[in-house]
């Protein structure tokens, strides 16, 4: 039987890399909005009599895979034709599951701020349980709060700017030495640096065999995540992510003493020496649960923005100059937080990028109580897809919302003012994302040094296919040609 699963399992990934390697058609929101129209709209649940409230549209989509093969390979414009067909409430399928979609800023913001507490993170326990469990994001309501108030203590003025000064050095060590003779794919460049960065910010170590190990233990968990095959089968990426976890458990545990009895400037000491000021601290297997996760978040958001920012950069050329004169006016100082602070277009520019390509462009949440939902009503126990990247297409607060335009984060601009939920790549509510200002420093800093040390450009209207599978990842790992500024030099 076993056998069979994973045989079944190797049968769907294979469907799933076919339809993935297929050429992107010319006009992908046109076959998009076809495929979003097939198949006859069914109601989920019916609504109480007398309630006032309508049932929530949509169509499950094929068997068993729903409409998981479109999403995974067109990300947010499968949801935003979804949300054209049925309005900002509709349900789908997604192997296996029923799953409503809250698409706009007035949905995602009543799922999000969760006025009447019956949205939990039991949708992300779903997916990611096994390999991330009792991060931060998987907690709900008093325990969530009394975690991120003693983890807010990690994330400091003082503690940032510490993580800075060890992250400035890593990108200064690795940015300039990447190849300039033939491209580049950008992306597993900037995984290695994130990952690099992540080790030595976190757990103040540096590369080795170790450290390699430790590496291919997140990599291996935050693959197993999205395992078509959920079993504990040879072969499977869901059996490699539990031995990655039982890695990263080991190692963490093994440093936990030294970190509680040290006074280092790492995350991994952060999080063993916090208390809030009513004494609250956290448990030896709270920190490890913690670090786990907040290693796996923090590298791969890191990484999707630097990309996107990159290739956005490489494809305007306009725009990196314009960045690249105010990188250069810093000269080669020691640099803080006040200095990355003080590159107004790399600031526009990562913000647009955030927008158009969102690293986590949807979060998952359950109903643990039966609600309302934009007058649609939601039965306790369903699965509830928070669709945030569909409001950063909304055209009602974006000018031309496909479209590279960094300035509409200007003033007086500020398109992003134009509903509050407008533009939300890092989560919204209570479960906002808790180290959005790190992972916005290490970015910066990552873009400073490129700008200071090359030039980049993207072959003629090239255009990079986001995998979904996960989060948001260039299927072709995304192809630069770096050129070494005067005065810099890489690999021949």
């Amino acid at each position: 039987m076993i056998i069979a699963m994973e045989q079944a399992g190797r049968a769907v990934r294979a469907r799933l890399s076919s339809v993935l390697l297929t050429p992107a058609p010319a006009v992908v929101d046109e076959k998009l909005l076809g495929m979003a129209r097939r198949g006859r709209c069914v109601e989920l649940a019916p609504a109480p009599v007398g309630s006032g409230l309508k049932a929530v549209p949509g169509d499950f989509g094929l068997p068993f895979l729903g409409h998981t093969v479109e999403y995974i390979r067109f990300g947010s414009t499968f949801t935003r034709a979804r949300q054209e067909r049925f309005g900002p409430v509709s349900w789908t399928g997604f192997v296996g599951e029923q799953v409503v979609l809250a698409a706009g800023p007035d949905a995602t913001r009543a799922v999000l701020t969760n006025a009447d507490k019956a949205y939990s993170q039991e949708g992300w326990r779903f997916l990611i349980d096994s390999f991330f469990r009792r991060g931060l994001m998987l907690l709900d309501f008093d325990e969530h709060r009394a975690h991120r108030r003693v983890m807010q203590q990690a994330f400091t003025a003082e503690r940032l700017e510490g993580y800075v000064a060890q992250t400035v050095p890593c990108v200064r060590e690795t940015v300039p030495g990447w190849r300039t003779d033939r491209p580049i794919r950008i992306y597993p460049e900037l995984k290695r640096l994130t990952l690099d960065i992540a080790t030595r910010v976190f757990m103040d170590e540096r590369t080795g065999p170790e450290t390699e190990q430790i590496n291919k233990a997140f990599v291996d968990c935050v693959r197993a995540a999205s395992s078509i095959v959920k079993w504990n089968v040879p072969g499977t990426r869901w059996r490699a992510g539990l031995r990655g976890r039982a890695v990263l458990e080991r190692y963490f545990e093994a440093n936990l003493p030294a970190k509680r009895a040290g006074g280092g400037d790492d995350l991994f000491s952060a999080l063993c020496q916090a208390r809030t000021a009513d004494g609250e601290e956290f448990s030896d297997a709270d920190i490890v649960n913690h670090m786990i996760f907040l290693m796996m978040a923090a590298h791969d958001t890191s990484t999707i923005t630097s990309t996107a920012a990159a290739y956005y950069l490489g494809a305007n050329p306009q725009w990196q100059e314009r960045a690249r004169e105010e990188s250069l006016a810093l000269g080669d100082g020691p640099l803080d937080m006040a200095a990355l602070g003080s590159l107004p277009t790399l600031e526009l520019v990562i913000k647009e990028a955030l927008r158009l390509v969102a690293p986590v462009p949807v979060v998952m949440r359950k109903t643990v109580a039966p609600t309302a939902l934009l007058g649609h009503h939601l039965p306790a126990g369903t699965m509830v897809m928070v669709a945030g990247a569909v409001n950063h297409f909304d055209p009602s607060c974006w000018t031309d919302p496909d479209t590279f335009d960094p300035d509409r984060f200007a003033e007086p601009r500020r398109e992003d003012r134009n509903h509050r939920d407008a533009w939300i790549p890092f989560g919204g509510g209570v479960h906002k994302c808790i180290g959005m200002a790190f992972g916005t420093l290490e970015v910066t800093a990552i873009l400073h040094e490129m700008l200071r040390t090359h030039r980049w450009t993207v072959e003629p209207g090239y255009r990079p296919r986001w995998d979904n599978t996960s989060l948001p990842v260039p299927a072709d790992g995304l192809p630069l040609r770096l050129c070494p500024l005067a005065g810099t030099r890489g690999p021949a």
